[in-house]
């Protein structure tokens, strides 16, 4: 499958990357961030830098349904996210767009996954959570047209985890959420696919973290 994402300038993107080395303990992750060559860089849709701006940060400890506190930080199959994974969330915006980033720790080693942005915020159900958000929404729902179900048109953040269980990767959009429509990130069972029919879907839903995301209205 050719890479759906393109390396932007890391320099541009300082505050969203400290993610990573917060839950890496102090250091950066090797995980690839969906680059080409599998590097460590911010991807970018459109080849956008990061825009000048504010975070906001959201973090998380994930727990199986049932769990007291553990609504907002679901894991589903404990296989690919054990109880007690950590994951934090940072958005970055600004006039000119916004950057997403997502860092995680403790998740199962040497495993790619599918990591989206969702509608809805997370439930007892893996589906609760919703369809991906969609800049140009699909008329046609599920979206597996690659002409919204992609990088561009929606927030992908694939990564590989490392040998410890950490990855991360972010991705850098010239536009922000609609306000109230972005409430999830879901974690995906493989890689996000591309092709015709099949664009945007990642396997089972594997955990979901309630995210606020900031939008404009």
């Amino acid at each position: 499958m050719k890479p759906a994402l393109r390396k932007a300038t890391v320099a541009g993107v300082a505050a969203v990357t400290a993610a990573a080395a917060l839950l890496a303990g102090g250091g950066p992750s090797t995980a690839r961030a969906g680059t080409a060559d599998g590097g460590d860089a911010v991807a970018s849709a459109g080849g956008h830098d990061a825009p000048r701006g504010k975070d906001r940060v959201f973090r998380g400890r994930f727990a199986p349904i049932g769990t007291p506190g553990g609504a907002r930080t679901i894991t589903y199959d404990q296989k690919l996210v054990p109880e007690g994974a950590r994951i934090e969330v940072r958005q970055h915006t600004g006039r000119d767009g916004m950057a997403v980033r997502v860092a995680v720790r403790g998740v199962a080693r040497n495993h790619t996954f599918g990591v989206h942005v969702h509608t809805r915020p997370c439930g007892a159900r893996p589906d609760d959570s919703g369809p991906h958000y969609q800049h140009r929404k699909d008329p046609r729902q599920p979206s597996t047209d690659p002409r919204y179900a992609n990088p561009y048109n929606e927030v992908w953040l694939d990564f590989t985890s490392d040998e410890e269980g950490r990855g991360h990767a972010g991705s850098v959009h010239p536009w922000t959420f609609r306000k109230g429509e972005a409430r999830s990130v879901v974690l995906h069972e493989s890689v996000t696919h591309t092709e015709p029919g099949h664009a945007g879907q990642a396997g089972a839903r594997a955990a979901c973290f309630t995210v606020p995301f900031s939008g404009r209205g």
